[in-house]
């Protein structure tokens, strides 16, 4: 509407400029009646529609009628009756009885209906809110009544400015509803900013008060205090933390972002396979490999001679492999889809505040010219004082808010990132899985996704920083013209140089990566080895060969701290260097220009805004950078290919339980077939044994029906579900119960019945909590014959309908393994209905079984009874003849019952199945991939066990009555409350005073040239008016220019200096703390990692390794330059407007408590976080172990449930701490926003006084000011090997009981002694004595005359050896594997390696000693890898040999090998032996009865035969006859 039109419908005047003449001014009274009307009732107006959807859907039953919902209906009822009133007060007096009519202007009778209208709008709008689910207010009406009142603001103070002035009130009746409803608004107001909680909502926001939170509580996060208080009362533990909202947990997460990855990764692949299709006429007719090629693929290649290229040509195809062998491209595309909402709202609240980011320069313009307007009105410099504030205040909000929206985005990422990543290795395929070793995987989860969390939480830079510069440029150019292109060009220099440092940056970050993987590899190694390195006494090589890598890791950091240097010196400069170049351009153009106050302050200011943008571009770079490496990888790992479903068929029309129809199977595609042309058909409720040579395919049969080989042709048919046993038994950490139960229902009679078939309850008996027991990570309380028990148990437990065994009978004692195919496998057995296929070696069983399947060579050469196969003399026949002579040398004849291989019940099955430990464990699939062999670490105390503390069910009742030795695993402890103060000195202290110290004067220096900068800027402003309307002297110019130039470059180069000393010193101190961390694992005994998992461990050189690494120093940094920022900008402000100190104090104390209530929650929320990171790796690093396991029974569904539920625990302490960290931005941005007040206000308080350069400085700097931010053994000794024990008492831990109680012995030198006795005797206790893995309670042990106990371990260790029956390799050279410190020639190792019966297979390998081998030794069979560590013990030439159950994992052959050498060439050694197969001991000098930790006989075994006691029913019950004994 035009003016007078305006001046119509008010009947008065509208606007006129004299109106602010005056130094009280007031609005016009049309202008309050009309704009300031219309404001707020046409906001609340455009609100409409959205409120009344909500109210006219009607989802949902509405929340109960509350008192304060009353009372803001009552308060809407009110302010409509005062409209209306209004309303009949205008009719009555333009046409009542006394008046003349239409006498008052329209808008008398507009403005009451408007507000009728409005009033009866909230209304419905708050019952609206009302219905709507979990809403508790409304952020609309609340913003509504906030502009209500400030409008009505005006019109208070004209009505009563005028009535003070009349000294009357002109008007009472409308000047009484006025007052009446300016009341109700205000009271309106404030019932508008509490939550409405409804009682059935109660319950949430007491788990979440964030669900309870009003609009007003929201942006300034208040209902996080009481989060705060109780943080700062004492420290936070798990249970102090609220329950995740739906939309935040892992669950919905997932499923939202899975459905969009579908569809992503489904178009991607379709690219993958055009491009492919159209690229192929052009590439090797060979068909190329699926998905990168990794090391393990070329190597097995190598060993099937396939190696036939140049090895050129070989790293240049992998390398195209490896750029475009998967689908690309959907990654991004996909979390884009998923998070758009959130993206779009972050986007808009960073542009506002972007805006907002350029008002402050122009009030600051606009109060420096205020300062020199001597004529000026006060209120002038009072409103744009509450300009500044204001501006400042939303500037916060919005800020926090979008930093809210981007960090909650960034966890959802990463938590999105690692769900799909646990996904997809429950799924994936062989192929892809060898690609990717665990420790790789787990580096997806952890390093990967957090990369994706940092990026995601900075993504609106991408285009905020370009239009940020671009504004800044447009109002520099008002401010200076076209000098201002002088700075811009200085700017687009930079350009390059930062794209030349983001670029070597990123060859960096991809070489420390690789050692980074390289690393953790290793350390994954030692921590599943570090028992052999323990007892060979290797770890200072191991140590050396970390170091080595760390070494080089370390190099890579330093390069990129100096890189880092480099570019923050630029950063440093490029504002000074900017502005120096504008303001020079300016003063040289012409004369004329002068740079005043408002010229040069208000650029400033704008050259500070440009600062950040300049700053962040280059530093996002670098993160997209590293996130683009992880991008791919992700890519790589994800778009892999899953196991064929279709291998597995489930039809019906099948009349036997299991069928393979023409099956060639092969572990891959594009390798070899390990099965050809099977077909199989097995009936239901059969017993099938499937024998054959070592290497013939059995397991592999097993895999094949289970689905985890790739079919070349035919299909598997199963009907029913499947149970299955594999080969190395896969326990959880868990109960034992859990183990058994494995998620299924608890039946006390059922599962009694499978304790008691399983012949578990003798074991139970010996455990503390019986089956409650906690069984730690990988069964390490448990040995090899328990674990394959209850790995049987679990089996038959599962009333399944087939079960696959694959060899469960071969890591258990001979009359265990008879009981166990009585009672569980044979014919009488629990399983006797059930459909059964065993894999076994043991002959004796083979009469009892249904049908036996024999393989040869991976194919079926004959299936058929027992009898029938006899009488063929076929391919069975030369089997048994192979097995049967050493069977019935060893068992006596078949007709002794059902005999088993008479196998050490305490064998430990060899394989790690661990958080990182870069192999594949516990799986056949894995054991044939990759042939496994990681230590178990035999903790083998029937007490060392405990109550699961933290299992996916928690037994609560439980919790009162834990024994002690219970608690194995103990939980991760935490530290409570402050970093103490030595632990900041012990980090500086790793940098090195000097490097601390001088860094710190660098700095110093460096804000000191800052602030002497901008006094002279201001001291330059002054000369404007000095040189008012004269010519300004050339030397003056270039004297100001070169000196502030000077300035600026000192800061750039005192910043760089800096840095280099902070590079220097963080790269010595992350090696002395690695280092340090490095020796105190490898030189902590073996009971540490019996009760700490792997996991935990890994998580100390993975996460916190980064943490020394990278994120200290820039923290350290930071806090240094932000403390001396804040004593600058408060030492300017005071210095120019001194009245400011008063301000300080009372500020400075508000800061200082709002910083110590955050300090101690957010610290402790951060503990929180990384305690509860470490049971998601190593629930991830179980599950990669159990895969096929977990894929038999068809678990997967309940494991993803479990990572669901481990990673919201994690959650629940990232978010509030994200919530913390705004929390404490927004206190301390508003105490800044004070600060800016004050400058201002107390700069207008004493304007007569100050010059106008220092107003503009002391204001720019408030603005710029955050106020957040031992005796040796003779050299020949042992050299009699003579062995006493004197009352030799010893216990795992100090609060358990005694595993061996009183041993008492002397063995003369060169005794051969045999050790047998029941598991959990106390066998391998004895020689962990010997090695001291553990120490003595009580006793000694003497060799040759001297106490071992008092001698260095590494004296002791190296002088004794043991063959241990686990056959650990490291991954390194064969040499490196034999002889890690290099004290023998080859010529000694060739002639070791001849005794061992591997010469001849080492010399036909390329590479000959120096043959990689891979991982845990995988590309080594079982038997090469045991010959090997007898090698090891023939290269040691000690007088003391330990046999560890040493044969229990080879066949037959390599067995007899083994022993044949030790026989001739340890004759003249002290042997002892633990025996697994009775008939290795027969020969022994003495053998030693072992019985609950006390030795009950020994004596010869003639002797001991004749007794008839122990000794003698064990050998009755292994079969072996008084007769062949004495025969032996």
């Amino acid at each position: 509407m035009p003016a007078a039109a305006l001046d119509e419908y008010c009947g008065s005047t509208f606007w006129n400029a004299s109106f602010l003449d005056t130094a009280e001014p007031d609005l016009p009274v049309c202008l309050e009646q009309t704009v300031l009307v219309w404001l707020p009732l046409g906001f609340l107006w455009l609100c409409g529609p959205w409120h009344l959807t909500a109210l006219f859907r009607g989802r949902g039953k509405p929340s109960q009628v509350s008192r304060l919902y009353l009372s803001k209906q009552l308060v809407a009822g009110l302010l409509f009756i005062i409209a209306i009133a209004g309303l009949a007060l205008t009719l009555g007096e333009d046409y009542g009885a006394s008046s003349g009519a239409g006498s008052h202007a329209l808008v008398f009778y507009v403005n009451p209906i408007i507000y009728a209208i409005s009033w009866m709008l909230v209304v419905l709008y708050q019952e609206g809110v009302r219905r709507r689910e979990g809403a508790v207010d409304s952020s609309t009406l609340f913003l509504f009544w906030l502009l209500l009142v400030c409008c009505d603001v005006f019109p208070f103070q004209t009505i009563l400015r005028a009535a003070l002035r009349l000294g009357e009130v002109p008007d009472i009746p409308r000047y009484s509803l006025f007052y009446a409803s300016f009341a109700l608004e205000l009271v309106g107001l404030v019932l508008s900013a509490l939550a409405d909680v409804p009682r059935e909502a109660a319950e949430v926001v007491k788990k979440n008060p964030e669900a309870g939170a009003a609009f007003l509580s929201r942006i300034t996060f208040n209902w996080f205090n009481s989060m705060v208080v109780n943080g700062y009362k004492r420290p936070l533990v798990q249970e102090d933390l609220w329950e995740l909202k739906e939309a935040d947990s892992t669950s919905q997460i997932h499923r939202h972002f899975h459905s969009h990855m579908e569809s992503q990764l489904g178009a991607a692949r379709l690219r993958y396979a055009k491009k492919k299709s159209e690229a192929k006429p052009a590439k090797d007719p060979r068909p190329a490999k699926q998905n990168g090629v990794s090391q393990d693929v070329l190597m097995m290649e190598e060993m099937e001679g396939k190696k036939k290229d140049k090895k050129g040509k070989k790293g240049k195809e992998e390398k195209v492999k490896e750029e475009e062998n998967y689908p690309q491209g959907w990654l991004i595309f996909t979390i884009f889809k998923c998070f758009k909402r959130t993206l779009i709202e972050s986007a808009f609240f960073k542009l506002l505040q972007d805006l907002l980011a350029f008002v402050s320069p122009q009030l600051l313009k606009l109060m420096i010219s205020f300062t020199k307007n001597e004529e000026a009105p006060d209120w002038h410099g009072y409103m744009y004082s509450v300009l500044l504030v204001l501006v400042a205040v939303l500037q916060s909000v919005f800020l926090q808010q979008y930093f809210q929206r981007c960090f909650v985005l960034g966890m959802k990422v990463r938590t999105s990132i690692m769900a799909a990543v646990y996904k997809k290795a429950l799924v994936v395929s062989n192929s892809s899985r060898k690609e990717t070793t665990v420790g790789e995987t787990v580096n997806l989860m952890s390093a990967d996704a957090q990369r994706f969390n940092d990026i995601f939480s900075f993504i609106h830079l991408l285009w905020s920083c370009p239009l940020q510069i671009l504004l800044a440029i447009v109002f520099l150019w008002l401010e200076l013209g076209p000098s201002v292109l002088a700075g811009l060009a200085v700017m687009v220099l930079m350009v390059p140089i930062n794209g030349f440092l983001a670029t070597k940056a990123r060859k960096l970050q991809i070489k420390n990566m690789e050692h980074k993987d390289k690393r953790l590899k290793i350390m994954n190694e030692i921590l599943n080895g570090m028992k052999i390195l323990k007892l060979f006494a290797w770890e200072p090589s191991f140590q050396t060969q970390v170091e080595g890598i760390r070494g080089q890791e370390l190099q890579v950091m330093r390069k990129f701290a100096y890189l880092n240097s480099f570019s923050t010196f630029i950063f440093y400069c490029a504002p000074s260097l900017v502005s120096l170049a504008t303001f020079g351009v300016f003063v040289a153009v012409s004369s004329e220009n002068v740079l005043d106050a408002e010229k040069a302050f208000t650029s400033i200011a704008l050259f500070n805004i440009l600062r950040f943008p300049l700053t962040m571009l280059p530093m996002l770079i670098a993160i997209m950078v590293q996130t683009a490496v992880s991008k791919k990888r992700l890519e790589k790992f994800l778009g892999g290919d899953d196991l064929d479903p279709d291998i597995v068929r489930h039809d019906s029309s099948f009349n036997t339980a299991v069928s393979i129809c023409d099956g060639t199977f092969t572990w891959e595609k594009e390798v070899d077939p390990v099965l050809k042309n099977i077909s199989l058909d097995v009936g239901r409720g059969k017993l099938v044994a499937v024998v054959g040579a070592v290497g013939s395919g059995k397991s592999s049969l097993i895999s094949a029906i289970l689905g985890e080989l790739h079919s070349v042709k035919g299909f598997v048919n199963l009907q029913g579900s499947v149970a299955y046993v594999p080969q190395q038994a896969w326990i959880q950490n868990a109960t034992l119960r859990d183990n058994i139960l494995f998620g299924g229902p608890h039946d006390s009679d059922r599962f009694q019945g499978v304790l008691d078939a399983c012949a578990l309850g003798p074991d139970l008996e010996l455990l503390p909590g019986r089956d409650l027991t906690e069984i730690g990570e990988k069964g390490i309380n448990l040995s090899g014959g328990q674990k394959q028990r209850i790995s049987l148990a679990r089996a038959a437990y599962s009333h399944s309908d087939i079960y696959l065994l694959d060899d469960p009978l071969s890591a258990v004692d001979s009359h265990v393994g008879k009981h166990l195919f009585r009672e569980v496998i044979g014919p009488k057995g629990l399983l006797k209905d059930k459909t059964r296929i065993l894999v076994t070696h043991g002959v004796s069983f083979l009469p009892y079984v249904d049908e036996i399947v024999v393989l040869v060579e991976g194919a079926v050469s004959e299936v058929g009874s027992y009898q029938s196969l006899r009488a063929t003399k076929g391919a069975f026949s030369e089997f048994l003849d192979t097995y049967a002579k050493e069977e019935n040398r060893e068992q006596g004849p078949a007709a002794e019952a059902v005999g088993v291989e008479v196998e050490g019940e305490e064998e430990e099955v060899s394989g790690g199945e661990d958080l990182q430990a870069d192999c594949a464990p516990e799986d056949v699939v894995t054991g044939t991939l990759k042939r496994e062999g990681s230590i178990r670490r035999s903790l083998r105390s029937q007490g060392s066990v405990r109550l699961r503390s933290n299992s996916s069910s928690p037994k609560k009742e439980l919790a009162t009555d834990l024994k002690k030795g219970q608690r194995l695993i103990e939980k991760e402890t935490m530290e409570t409350g402050q970093v103490k103060f030595s632990m900041y000195l012990q980090y500086l202290r790793a940098v090195g005073w000097g490097y601390s110290s001088m860094m710190f004067l660098m700095y110093l220096v460096q804000n000191v040239a800052f602030i002497g900068q901008n006094l002279w800027l201001s001291d330059w402003t002054t000369d404007s008016v000095d040189y008012f309307n004269m010519t300004y002297p050339a030397s003056k110019r270039d004297t100001r220019v070169g000196v502030f130039g000077a300035l600026g470059v000192a800061q750039g180069l005192f910043v760089f200096l800096g840095t280099l000393f902070m590079a220097e010193g963080s790269v010595l101190a992350s090696s002395i703390l690695h280092s340090r961390l490095l020796h105190t694992i490898l030189r902590v005994p073996m009971v540490f990692f019996d009760t700490t998992p792997t996991g935990r461990v890994v998580n100390r050189f993975a996460k916190d390794i980064f943490t020394v690494d990278e994120a200290l120093p820039q923290c350290f940094r930071s806090w240094i330059l932000c403390l001396l920022g804040v004593v600058g900008t408060l030492f300017v402000i005071c210095l120019t407007t001194p009245t400011f100190a008063v301000v300080i104090i009372p500020l400075a104390v508000v800061y200082y408590f709002v910083q110590r209530f955050y300090v101690g929650t957010s610290r402790q929320l951060r503990r929180l976080d990384s305690v509860s990171r470490s049971p998601i790796y190593s629930h991830f690093g179980e599950t990669v172990a159990g895969l096929s396991v977990i894929r038999a029974y068809g678990h997967q569904e309940r494991f993803l449930k479990h990572n669901e539920t481990t990673m919201d625990e994690n959650i629940k302490s990232v978010y509030p701490w994200i919530v913390s960290n705004r929390w404490l931005a927004i206190r301390l941005e508003f105490l800044g926003n004070l600060v800016v007040f004050f400058s201002a206000l107390f700069a207008v308080i004493a304007r007569k006084k100050l010059d106008s350069g220092l107003v503009g400085l002391s204001i720019s700097y408030s603005l710029n000011a955050e106020w957040a931010s031992e005796t040796q053994p003779p050299g020949t000794w042992p050299d009699a090997g003579r062995l006493q024990f004197d009352n030799y008492k010893v216990r795992y831990r100090p609060e358990l009981d005694l595993v061996l109680n009183g041993i008492s012995c002397d063995i003369s030198s060169t005794e051969k002694i045999g050790i047998v006795g029941r598991t959990g005797a106390g066998k391998s206790s004895l020689t962990n004595c010997l090695f001291r893995i553990i120490e003595a309670a009580e006793g000694r042990i003497l060799i040759d005359g001297i106490d071992i106990s008092k001698i260095g371990l590494h004296d002791l260790r190296n002088r004794l050896t043991i063959i241990p029956q686990d056959p650990v390799l490291f991954s390194g050279s064969l040499r490196m594997n034999l002889d890690p410190f290099e004290n023998f020639s080859d010529q000694e190792i060739w002639i070791a390696l001849e005794l061992s019966h591997l010469k001849e297979y080492v010399a036909g390998l390329e590479k000959g000693l120096q043959y990689e081998v891979s991982e845990g030794g995988e590309n080594l069979s079982v038997g090469q890898r045991q010959l090997l560590c007898l090698g090891r013990a023939l290269l040691r030439k000690s007088r003391i040999l330990i046999l560890d159950e040493a044969t229990a994992a080879v066949d037959l052959e390599t067995d007899d090998l083994i022993q044949t050498t030790i026989r001739k060439e340890f004759s003249h050694c002290t042997v002892l032996t633990i025996a697994h197969r009775l008939q290795s001991i027969m020969d022994s000098s003495r053998v030693m009865v072992l019985d609950a930790g006390r030795i009950v006989e020994f004596d010869s075994p003639e002797n001991l035969l004749e007794k008839q006691g122990y000794f003698y029913a064990m050998t009755k019950d292994a079969g072996i006859t008084t007769g062949e004994a004495t025969a032996l």
